[in-house]
């Protein structure tokens, strides 16, 4: 509304609301309009969050992650009447019966008896992996649209879900690597890969190569080291990039060389082996990445 508004008195387009008068303003002279403003809130106060669930007569967001996303009904396990009167004995087995079939037609065909066993494992991995409410809702996306395209006949639901969060990582650039994802799942990290790069290229999907500057904090935290380290080696890492350095080499390891380095150079060394550890790759890969960044970057180390 402010953009379509224009100043009388200037002439100026560059209209503000102002939201504790409930006025439109110029900002260039301090013009205020008559315009009544529109209230979209609602028309009831709440002082605490019992309140506020009593009186608002709109329902729960959409949920990826739920059979129904969030839409369909429940019968609660209250057993009080309108009056909030217990219900008689009666009363409580026919609800009882009611509760039992409704589960069980909620769940009624195959497709979502598979999304049923997938949305709950894909919540138990993004709660094992730390991940955030909006990274699990983006995996179940995923998730279905790969049910929706018949994706998933003869392979494992695990592996599907394991698949699409992995995807989902790379895409909005969580640093979670592909050791991590198996060691949630429970599966090898060759049955993830195959799975993974078939639905990607069957959703269409473009996932972005992975920064290994995403993985520095991560393991600088694990290591226990400080700001100043974590500073020297994104500043590795991005010459490195820079100069072409990371061409078909791994990011991890080569986000755990440069974080071997700079702790080097900042006096707070940890060993091959305890980097290795916390990035998950062995000891003769940060070997070798740290000879070619040392080499190729000109950096005064010595291990």
């Amino acid at each position: 509304m402010g953009n379509k508004l224009v100043c009388p008195e200037c002439g100026s387009k560059n209209i503000v609301f102002d939201r504790a008068r409930g006025e439109w303003v110029c900002r260039d002279c301090g013009y205020v309009f008559d315009e009544p403003a529109v209230d979209s809130g609602p028309e009831w106060r709440a002082f605490d969050s019992d309140q506020m669930e009593a009186r608002a007569r709109t329902g729960a967001p959409m949920k990826e992650t739920k059979i129904g996303k969030g839409l369909t009904t429940i019968i609660d396990m209250h057993n009080r009447d309108t009056r909030g009167s217990q219900l008689a004995q009666s009363t409580k087995a026919q609800m009882f019966r009611l509760r039992k079939w409704h589960k069980r037609t909620t769940v009624s065909s195959s497709t979502e008896r598979n999304l049923s066993v997938a949305l709950t494992e894909i919540k138990r991995i993004g709660s094992y992996l730390n991940l955030p409410d909006g990274i699990i809702e983006e995996a179940a996306a995923m998730y279905r649209k790969a049910v929706d395209k018949g994706l998933i006949r003869g392979r494992l639901i695990e592996a599907v879900v394991a698949a699409v969060i992995y995807a989902v990582c790379r895409i909005y650039g969580i640093p979670r690597t592909l050791d991590e994802i198996s060691e949630a799942s429970g599966l090898s990290k060759k049955d993830i890969g195959r799975t993974y790069r078939f639905i990607v290229n069957e959703l269409g999907i473009k996932v972005p190569l992975t920064n290994p500057v995403y993985y520095v904090p991560k393991f600088a935290s694990a290591l226990g080291l400080s700001g100043e380290v974590q500073e020297e080696a994104i500043r590795i890492l991005q010459k490195a990039i820079e100069k072409g350095l990371l061409s078909g080499r791994g990011p991890t390891g080569v986000a755990a060389a440069a974080v071997y380095i700079a702790a080097l150079l900042k006096g707070e060394r940890r060993t091959q082996k305890e980097v290795a550890e916390v990035a998950g790759v062995t000891e003769v890969t940060i070997r070798n990445r740290y000879r070619e960044l040392k080499k190729e970057l000109n950096i005064p180390v010595n291990a």
